[in-house]
């Protein structure tokens, strides 16, 4: 197989029909192999029903079906299990993304690229959405040392290593572009063309935003101190012991000179801050004997270069 697209839906059931048309007329005339992996994430509508009476007219979908929400990052995961092309592309169901936009997307990644990310240049969306979006891709940008106009873009194109190499859970989908750039993986983004829903909500709200840069957090603290957690825990802990001695230090010295040692709010402080510097440290040295015990195989060869004759 030589592309898989992996479209994960929410009660799209209106938009199927017209989606899957289009992506027959985007990829049938490139002679290229393909198939199309549905993944129903909890529809309360008659999505199931409709995909069962479309995979007769098109036998290239497959579709598997959660019984409950399980959030996009697991459906994700779910079609990227199940998906066996050499490209993996994904897009959502809502007919906003143009499929026709594929195979420009395919030229890309058989040059140098390994994962090819849309832009939606010119959005069509209210104004509430694009400029927190617009927020979210410049913060992200940022901290994340990858340069992209539109992490939230579903249309994405990647080579099969790529998804093979990506644990996916919470939000993280939107994080892909980055966490294969921090894998060594080379990352690009293509302008796509953008369309204004047809059917349905929209299901991205302000809370998507927010959850966003929660997981901004978590990804950026997991990619620098998971290895290492006795360098994150461990330095607040030196901070926090440093602080409590500098105060201890000042008391003594003026117990030495007076001979009296009158209890101030700030010897509490110091006494806090030494007891929770020993925790911190407790805590790194603790995440440090996990990572041994739980630490996976060797890191992954791309490549070997052997003698001749061996």
């Amino acid at each position: 197989m030589d592309i898989s697209i992996v479209v994960p839906i929410k009660n799209e059931a209106e938009s199927l029909p017209k989606l899957f048309a289009e992506i027959s007329d985007a990829l049938v005339p490139t002679g290229m192999s393909f198939e199309v992996i549905v993944v129903d994430d909890g529809s309360s509508d008659d999505s199931w029903d409709v995909l069962q009476t479309l995979s007769g007219s098109f036998p290239f979908v497959r579709a598997v079906r959660f019984q409950y929400n399980c959030g996009k990052a697991m459906a994700l995961s779910e079609g990227f299990a199940l998906a066996t092309g050499a490209y993996v592309v994904t897009m959502d169901g809502d007919l906003q993304d143009n499929p026709f936009e594929v195979p420009r997307m395919i030229e890309l990644l058989r040059g140098d690229f390994d994962l090819v990310s849309g832009w939606k240049k010119r959005r069509l969306d209210p104004w509430h959405k694009t400029w927190p979006s617009k927020l979210f891709n410049l913060v992200v940008s940022f901290f994340a040392g990858i340069r992209l106009h539109d992490f939230n873009c579903g249309l994405k194109a990647y080579r099969r290593a790529v998804v093979a190499h990506i644990p996916l859970y919470g939000d993280f989908h939107r994080f892909i572009p980055v966490m294969a750039k921090w894998r060594g993986f080379r990352v690009t983004e293509m302008a796509v063309e953008h369309r204004a829903r047809v059917h349905g909500v929209s299901k991205y709200g302000v809370s998507r935003l927010v959850s966003g840069f929660l997981d901004l957090v978590t990804l950026l603290f997991l990619n620098k101190f998971s290895v290492k957690p006795l360098h994150f825990f461990g330095s607040i802990g030196l901070l926090l012991v440093l602080l409590g001695s500098v105060i201890f230090g000042w008391f003594g010295v003026q117990w030495l000179m007076t001979g009296a040692l009158h209890i101030r709010p700030l010897l509490f402080v110091g006494g806090v801050s030494l007891l929770m510097g020993i925790q911190f440290g407790s805590l790194g040295l603790l995440g440090e004997m996990l990572n041994s015990k739980l630490r996976g195989p060797a890191a992954p060869i791309s490549a070997h270069i052997r003698p001749k004759g061996l």
